[in-house]
């Protein structure tokens, strides 16, 4: 057993990483085999000698989030051990740099794992990005900020999100009302971050226009989409087909960015997935970006990281029974 101890500058440093009822302490304690005791302005942290060098690193790096005044949460924590025990705890600075948008109720939206970081400056960089990973990761979500933060920088005079409208084992026909209504509920989630970006009453002011399109995947067919973010969301639903043609609708001044998770194929079981060939065949193609999100990228309750994790097991234990 031995003991390091980490000086606080200021007591709200205490009060940040330790929590509400001292949360994140305990959850830092209880992974890492750890105690730790506020004293004096000082942390005192005991254990085994390994368990106490992951603590003190641990804390460090919610000091230096805190430092920068960014919000402390239990996903927060949890990833930081996590880097810490990869060895990856000279990237706690990269976490929830930079701004990548601001909600139209002034909440800044930035990457908040490294592999949501790689995503966004893929973004950025690329003609054409692949988000690929579980629910959960903030594909989607960090993919409309870059595009409303594109569009709001008049780099892109619009912003078209599309996905398939597949029915994951329901039927479309059922629903009521005419087509608008029928695939609006495929929609929302883009709606809704739409929505989170721009307030409802801009959104609807740049609908109106025509500066916001949000429509199903079939609308695309025989357009070129010049000047414009577009965004391709549930892509693992898409055909072979309605992939390439999608993909063929890149115009100039335009940047696509297609998101979707290969784990939730509704497709009928003799369909190749649009999305899976996609990642093949564009492996290797210039200003193409395939980026993969794992569960350590979930921003959501620890419990869907869990939950992943546990599906993943067992799609290894039927792979080793045949």
């Amino acid at each position: 057993m031995i003991e390091q101890t980490i000086s606080l500058e200021r007591i709200e440093d205490a009060i940040d990483v330790f929590g509400s009822f001292d949360e994140n302490i305990k959850i830092i304690e209880h992974e890492l085999h750890v105690s730790v005791v506020n004293r004096d302005n000082e942390l005192k942290i005991s254990g085994e000698p390994e368990d106490v060098l992951y603590g003190v690193k641990a804390i460090q790096g919610l000091l230096s989030l805190s430092a920068r005044k960014e919000a402390i949460t239990e996903q927060n924590v949890r990833y930081i051990i996590n880097l810490v025990r990869a060895g990856n705890e000279a990237h706690i600075g990269d976490i929830a740099k930079d701004v990548l948008c601001v909600t139209a109720k002034g909440k800044p939206i930035k990457a908040k794992t490294l592999g949501q970081k790689r995503y966004v400056d893929a973004i950025q960089k690329n003609t054409v990005t692949l988000g690929v990973g579980p629910a959960g990761t903030g594909k989607t979500y960090l993919a409309v900020a870059a595009a409303v933060a594109a569009f709001r920088d008049k780099q892109v005079n619009r912003i078209i999100l599309t996905r398939p409208a597949v029915e994951a084992g329901e039927r479309l026909g059922f629903l009521p009302g005419d087509l608008q209504s029928k695939v609006d509920p495929y929609l929302r989630p883009l709606y809704d971050a739409l929505f989170d970006m721009l307030g409802a009453e801009t959104y609807n002011k740049y609908l109106e226009r025509g500066s916001i399109e949000v429509a199903p995947l079939a609308y695309m067919r025989g357009r070129t989409l010049d000047d414009s973010f577009i965004i391709l969301d549930e892509a693992q639903n898409t055909s072979r087909e309605q992939m390439k043609m999608f993909l063929t609708r890149l115009g100039f001044g335009s940047k696509i960015v297609i998101t979707g998770d290969v784990t939730q194929i509704d497709l009928p079981g003799d369909k190749v997935s649009g999305l899976k060939e996609a990642m093949r065949v564009l492996r290797d193609v210039e200003d193409i970006s395939i980026c993969r999100l794992g569960e350590a990228d979930v921003v959501r309750h620890v419990i869907v990281q869990r939950i992943i994790k546990a599906y993943e097991r067992d799609e290894e234990r039927k792979k080793d029974r045949h």
